[in-house]
């Protein structure tokens, strides 16, 4: 199982009507809340749905120290 955090940019297998398929991870949580990087809608998922439509991870947002 993959972690997701906070500003992490991830490709999901289906693309958003406008037509991207880049999200950005705005809340973690029970529900993930992220927000397209094209138009910029928020969506909020159910953890278990965003994770299978999860396609891969495209940034990390890991802290360098």
């Amino acid at each position: 199982m993959a972690q997701y955090q906070v500003g992490q940019v991830v490709r999901l297998k289906k693309g958003h009507p406008c037509g991207s398929n880049l999200w950005c991870i705005l809340r973690v949580g029970m529900d993930i809340r992220i927000k397209c990087l094209k138009c910029g809608r928020s969506v909020l998922l159910p953890r278990v749905r965003f994770e299978r439509r999860v396609k891969q991870i495209v940034e990390n947002n890991d802290e360098k120290s």
